[in-house]
């Protein structure tokens, strides 16, 4: 495995992935609160807000770095 997997604590994580758990943690209404995108707060939906984020690198920037500040993702 090379040094930048190694230190990527998103490695091996599908954006479906991060997405579903976020929206468990968060849901649809505090989720949009957090990353204001229309996908999260219009009808929201699992495969329209991946389109939307697999096609925009600020909004993923920011959905992974919601993800990785959620507690149970915290480094021990």
């Amino acid at each position: 495995m090379s040094d930048e997997h190694k230190n990527n604590p998103l490695h091996g994580l599908t954006l479906k992935f991060i997405l579903e758990r976020l929206v468990e943690h968060h849901g649809w209404k505090e989720l949009s609160n957090y990353v204001e995108i229309r996908c999260f707060y219009n009808d929201p939906s699992i495969n329209s807000s991946l389109k939307f984020l697999r096609k925009t690198p600020w909004a993923r920037k920011k959905v992974e770095d919601l993800y990785l500040d959620m507690p149970e993702n915290a480094k021990k």
